[in-house]
C-alpha cells in the first residue's frame, strides 16, 4: 500500500497536474472518507421505517437519527483542544476501529433513548477520526496541494452519502432493520486502510505550547475570516440536514408515494455531486474563496423551489442542485479553514467542525418542528433563510 504522507510530500509540484501519485493519493484520501462516515447519513434513507418501528413522529425520529451530530460537534472541538498531543495514525485508526461497537449495538437498541444515544457514541468517533485526518491533510499538505486534499476528502464523505443511503434501503428491504446495522461495520475497514497508508507522523507544533488549546481557540473565534467560516460551516450542514433529512417523509407521502427501495434509488441524486466537488479546490485557486461559495449556495438556493413540486423528477432536480451546492461550499470553507489558519490548525479544524455538526444539530431540531407543525414549504423555506446567511457570512471570508 502507499504511504499518502510520503506521498504528499512528494508530489507536490505535480499538484495540478494528473501524476499517478497524485490520482492514487486523492483516491486514499477519498476511500478514508467514506469508511470514515458511510453510516452517518445511511440511516436517513430508512427514516420512515425508523419512525413506524419506534412509533414515533418524524421529528422525533429525525433528531434521534442526526444525534450523531451531537457526538460529532463534541468529539471535534475536544479533539481539537487536544490535537497537539495525540498521534495522527493511531488517533484514526482507534476511533474507527471502536465504532464499530455503537454500530452494531443500534440494530437491537430497545427504544428511542437508546438509539439516540448509540447515534451520539457513533458521532464521537466518527468526527474523532474526521477531526484528526483534517489536521493531518493540513499538516501535511502544501498550501499549494491541500485545496485538492481536502475536496477528495469531501468527495469520499459525498460518496458516502450516496453508497449508505442506497445499501442501507436495499438491505432493509430485503434482510430487516437490524441487518442494516450489521452491514455498516465497513467502519472496521477504514481502521486497516489506516494502518496500510499512514505512517506515523508526529503533530506538527507551530505555537508555543506555553498558550492552552482554549487559547488559542479564542485566537481563532477573534479572526473575523474565521469566525465567519465557522458560521458558514454551521448554516451548510443546517441546511443539508433540512433537506435531506424530512425530504424522506414527502417522497413517501402522496402524490409521490414512493417505496423502501424507491426511496434508496432516489440518493442516485448524489452521484453529481461527487465530481463536482472535486473540482472545489480548483475553482478556490481560480475564483477565490468567496465567489466559489457564493456560486454554490446559489446553486442549492435554485433547487429549493423545486422540491416543493408534486413532480418527481422535478424534486429529484431539486434535490441534486442542494446537494451540489452544499457540498461543493463545505469544501470550500473547509479549505480556507486550513490554509487560513496558520497556527495550531488542529484547534481550527476542531472548531469549524463542532460547529459545522451543531449546525447539522440545531438544524434537526429546528427543521423538524416547522415540519410536523407548518409542513414541507415552511421547512423548506427555513433552508432557504440558512443559505442566505451563509451568504452572508461569506462576504467576510478574507484571507
Amino acid at each position: 500500500m502507499t504511504d499518502i504522507s510520503a506521498d504528499m510530500k512528494s508530489d507536490t509540484v505535480e499538484t495540478h497536474g494528473h501524476s499517478p501519485g497524485v490520482v492514487l493519493r486523492s483516491f486514499v484520501i477519498g476511500l478514508t472518507a467514506f469508511l470514515t462516515v458511510v453510516d452517518l447519513f445511511a440511516t436517513q434513507a430508512i427514516l420512515p421505517s425508523l419512525a413506524r418501528h419506534y412509533n414515533v413522529t418524524p421529528a422525533a425520529m429525525g433528531f434521534a437519527v442526526n444525534a450523531s451530530t451531537m457526538g460529532m460537534a463534541v468529539a471535534g472541538l475536544v479533539v481539537g483542544f487536544l490535537s497537539q498531543h495525540i498521534d495522527r495514525r493511531l488517533g484514526i485508526l482507534l476511533s474507527l476501529a471502536f465504532l464499530a461497537v455503537p454500530t452494531t449495538l443500534l440494530a437491537v437498541a430497545p427504544n428511542l433513548t437508546v438509539f439516540t444515544i448509540l447515534r451520539i457514541t457513533q458521532g464521537l468517533c466518527m468526527a474523532s477520526a474526521f477531526a484528526l485526518t483534517l489536521a493531518y491533510l493540513g499538516e501535511q499538505c502544501s498550501s499549494m496541494d491541500a485545496g485538492g486534499a481536502f475536496a477528495a476528502y469531501i468527495t469520499g464523505n459525498v460518496a458516502s452519502n450516496l453508497v449508505g443511503r442506497l445499501v442501507s434501503a436495499a438491505v432493509v428491504d430485503m434482510l430487516g432493520l437490524a441487518s442494516n446495522f450489521y452491514f455498516f461495520l465497513l467502519n472496521l475497514a477504514g481502521a486497516v486502510l489506516v494502518y496500510f497508508t499512514i505512517h506515523r507522523v508526529r503533530p506538527m507544533h507551530s505555537m508555543p505550547m506555553s498558550q492552552s488549546p482554549f487559547a488559542a481557540m479564542i485566537a481563532h473565534w477573534r479572526n473575523p475570516a474565521l469566525r465567519a467560516a465557522f458560521g458558514i460551516g454551521f448554516c451548510i450542514l443546517f441546511a443539508f440536514i433540512g433537506t435531506f433529512t424530512f425530504v424522506n417523509f414527502v417522497l413517501v407521502s402522496p402524490p409521490l408515494s414512493l417505496g423502501r427501495m424507491e426511496l434508496g434509488f432516489v440518493y442516485f441524486v448524489f452521484l453529481p455531486s461527487i465530481v463536482t466537488t472535486l473540482f472545489a479546490g480548483t475553482a478556490v485557486a481560480r475564483f477565490g474563496t468567496r465567489p466559489a461559495i457564493w456560486g454554490a449556495l446559489a446553486v442549492a438556493a435554485i433547487g429549493l423551489p423545486l422540491m416543493l413540486s408534486s413532480h418527481l423528477l422535478e424534486v429529484l432536480t431539486g434535490m441534486v442542485l442542494v446537494g451540489v451546492g452544499t457540498f461543493f461550499a463545505q469544501a470550500a470553507a473547509t479549505g480556507f479553514v486550513g490554509r487560513v489558519a496558520t497556527e495550531n490548525r488542529g484547534v481550527a479544524s476542531g472548531t469549524y467542525l463542532a460547529c459545522y455538526f451543531l449546525g447539522g444539530l440545531v438544524g434537526s431540531a429546528v427543521l423538524g418542528q416547522l415540519f410536523d407543525r407548518l409542513g414541507w414549504t415552511a421547512c423548506v423555506a427555513g433552508v432557504g433563510a440558512s443559505l442566505a446567511v451563509a451568504a452572508r457570512l461569506t462576504a467576510r471570508l478574507r484571507a
